[in-house]
């Protein structure tokens, strides 16, 4: 009886490091032919990492992914390779996938299908592919598909019609909330519709705002799953395929990772996101500010969690207007995970500003900018301590802040990475307790009192905002899922307040622009997610 084994390799390939990535995809060949595998699945471009952007317009990038190429091409012995590529030819650029065996190229296919939305711009890089890609390997009929392919019906629908037995997917997937139940809904439309099992392999790691979660899969030719590797967890994931009695190509069932819940999927990416972004850029740590509030809490215990406590340092910096259960929260947190804490008052800094400032605000009632002040003077402090050590700043604003600017530029904004910047406020809340089920982390008091900025006697976030739960829905609505104004009232919502909240977000997108990176986990993520114009005349 035919058998064939493959090995899905769900790793991290890093943007721009060819040979490093050609040197990973060496040594997952070596492992899985020890494994016995006869195919190595890698990821969509692989050798490049994803996305390359303009990476992929410099001649020197053009000339390591040649060179890469006949590297793999010589070293495919006792095994086939399956990976990707940005295939150059002539003027034109192919995302593309190479199959090598044996010191031999014996396929290759162009992705068809190019997506331009969202997170997605391969339109301004690569051309189209038309052709189907099926080969012999192994006694059986391969259909060799690239991400997008899979998600549009004709690519499987003409790999079927040249004989293809098993779709190979390749696939650079990023993750969003509920993004797996998606990605096997879709396929499973493709296996009902064309009646072929698939093979399905995804990135892993984390790239600037994206992170790849791989959750890779097989799904049968009845559209049930039949093996599915964990998120966030690289590792090579063997399938085997055989005949049935009809003869046609059959996967052996394997381990079925179950799918996680909300909660546990989004503090996975952070996780993931914050890792990669500290290791991949070389830093030797991150310091942050830590308040007491909900925010800083839950940043800390995701650094923590990322890095490990030896790379992080935690700052409080009291005001006049620091409540003593902030302090005392703050402490205990730090103590609890184990990490570097020190506490810096600002009120010196602060009471100095203001009086090289006297002058030019005689007269003139005190108001956001004294707020902004003691923000500005937090922000000298930790970006010192970022300068003197190499430890990254990172940033603990919110979603919802962010969208409506309840945050300072040049204050608590200014940072290298912003975790939690796709994550709404009840999000926050949600996380918070679900890290809590894992081991205590956040204090129960930091979950439970409501949240303020402490920045004027006794200030809470509800003085300047509508209530979270509130502001969060009409956020979203506007935000992921681009409603009207009338549209959102329609939802139950008072039409002054949303009027007010659209507005909000509109004024401040030049606060927007100006905000570090951070994992995107929403439908719909500031940052190369939303191109909304800074100057415009729209009226609601």
């Amino acid at each position: 009886m035919s058998t064939l084994r493959i090995a899905l390799a769900q790793a991290d390939f890093l943007v721009g490091d060819v040979g490093g990535n050609t040197r990973k995809v060496l040594d997952l060949a070596s492992e899985a032919r020890a494994g016995g595998a006869h195919l190595l699945l890698c990821p969509e471009l692989a050798l490049s990492g994803y996305p390359p952007e303009d990476l992929l317009f410099h001649r020197g990038f053009r000339h390591q992914v040649h060179d890469a190429l006949g590297q793999l091409r010589e070293a495919a012995r006792g095994i086939g390779i399956v990976v990707g590529y940005p295939e150059y030819s002539n003027a034109e650029i192919y995302n593309s996938c190479a199959l090598f065996e044996d010191g031999v190229l014996q396929a290759h296919h162009r992705k068809a299908c190019l997506p331009n939305y969202r997170v997605f711009d391969e339109k301004r890089y690569f051309a189209a592919g038309a052709q189907p890609t099926v080969i012999d390997f192994h006694g059986f009929r391969l259909g060799l598909l690239i991400c997008e392919d899979i998600w549009e019906p004709e690519p499987a629908q003409l790999a079927r019609s040249q004989g293809a037995e098993v779709l190979l997917v390749i696939n650079a997937s990023p993750y969003e909330l509920r993004k797996q139940r998606a990605r096997e809904a879709i396929v499973r439309q493709r296996v009902l519709d064309v009646g072929l099992p698939v093979v399905s392999v995804n990135l892993l790691g984390g790239q600037d705002e994206l992170v790849f979660d791989g959750h890779s899969f097989v799904m049968d030719a009845q559209g049930e799953v039949v093996m599915r590797a964990p998120a966030y967890e690289p590792g090579l994931y063997p399938v085997e395929f055989t005949r049935d009695a009809r003869g046609a190509a059959v996967p052996v069932r394997g381990v079925v990772a179950p799918e996680l819940s909300d909660e546990a999927s989004v503090y996975g990416a952070l996780v993931l996101g914050v890792r990669d972004y500290v290791g991949k850029h070389g830093f030797p740590g991150v310091v942050m500010g830590l308040s007491g509030g909900i925010d800083s809490a839950l940043t800390l215990a995701i650094a923590v969690d990322a890095l490990g406590a030896d790379k992080v340092h935690a700052v409080m910096m009291p005001s006049r207007y620091t409540a003593d259960i902030s302090r005392s929260d703050a402490a205990e947190q730090a103590q609890a995970l184990g990490v570097h804490y020190s506490v810096i008052p600002i009120e010196g800094m602060f009471e100095a500003t203001l009086q090289a400032l006297a002058g030019e605000f005689a007269g003139r009632a005190p108001d956001t900018t004294e707020e902004n002040i003691q923000s500005r003077c937090r922000m000298l402090l930790l970006m010192g301590i970022s300068n003197k050590t190499g430890r990254m700043l990172l940033t603990t604003g919110n979603k919802s802040e962010m969208a409506v600017g309840y945050a300072t530029l040049y204050g608590d904004m200014a940072g290298g990475f912003a975790p939690i910047k796709d994550c709404s406020k009840m999000l926050v809340y949600r996380l918070a307790e679900h890290r809590n089920g894992v081991s205590a982390a956040i204090p129960r008091r930091v979950i439970e009192r409501p949240p303020s900025a402490e920045l004027r006697p006794d200030q809470k976030d509800s003085d300047s905002l509508p209530e979270y739960p509130v502001l969060d829905a009409i956020l979203e609505a506007f935000i992921e899922e681009d409603l009207s104004v009338d549209e959102i009232v329609a939802r139950g919502f008072d039409k002054a307040t949303v009027g007010r909240i659209l507005d909000m977000v509109k004024r401040n997108e030049y606060k927007r622009r100006q905000a570090p990176p951070g994992v995107r986990v929403s439908r719909r993520a500031f940052g190369r997610d939303w191109r909304y114009p800074i100057t415009n005349g729209y009226k609601r």
